[in-house]
């Protein structure tokens, strides 16, 4: 199965219209995702999301902007920045334009990127698949989640143990205290109830620390 490789990608950035070389554009991604501080908003999260996408290309209604989106829209992370999609979807701006690129597929990827940041969108869009292609972690199994949970603490590992665990704490209640989770019903059917129960156990466990 092709992920995150170089071939992939080379491919993706024809498929959008590029003329000019995109293998410097790779590079400086996959440079970008193999940060140190970077525990889980990585390459790995990168490839995830490709082969969740893989699943589901069909729902999109431009695939190729929505595949770009994926592999930008990690593509600034300071965990202690809350400019990261803005910088993101600039960096996305930056990088096609001057590829050969249309303008109104650079506009598609900036504003996919910027969904990202709130995680909610419009139902039956590109933006809430692509938002539902990044909450897919959620719902993955005990293991993998909690692994994620696990690297998510490390990036912010300079926060105050009580501090993370109430924020985490709001984060993931926000989550769980959406009437649905995934905007579409491939997502819904596919994750929902793995999610809530990674969440709920997740929050339990946030609560025990704090008690």
């Amino acid at each position: 199965m092709k992920r995150a490789n170089l071939s992939r990608w080379l491919e993706g950035w024809r498929s959008l219209g590029a003329t000019s070389d995109g293998a410097p554009a790779y590079r400086q991604l996959t440079s970008a995702y193999s940060a140190p501080h970077r525990r889980y908003h990585n390459l790995r999260h990168i490839e995830e999301c490709l082969e969740e996408f893989d699943s589901a290309r069909v729902l999109a209604l431009q695939p190729h902007a929505i595949e770009a989106a994926i592999w930008f829209h990690d593509a600034v992370y300071d965990p202690s920045s809350a400019t990261n999609e803005e910088e993101s979807a600039r960096l996305a701006v930056n990088s096609l334009a001057p590829s050969g690129t249309a303008p109104v597929l650079i506009e598609q990827v900036q504003e996919l990127v910027l969904a990202t940041k709130a995680h909610e969108a419009e139902p039956n869009t590109d933006a809430a698949l692509l938002v539902d292609l990044d909450l897919a972690i959620l719902g993955k199994p005990p293991g993998r989640f909690e692994e994620y949970e696990r690297a998510i603490r490390e990036e912010y590992f300079w926060v105050e143990p009580e501090i993370y665990g109430v924020k985490r704490a709001e984060i993931l209640t926000r989550f769980i205290s959406r009437p649905f989770l995934y905007s579409t019903d491939f997502f819904r059917l596919k994750y929902e109830n793995a999610a809530r129960q990674n969440l709920s156990r997740s929050l339990r466990q946030l609560e025990s620390l704090s008690s």
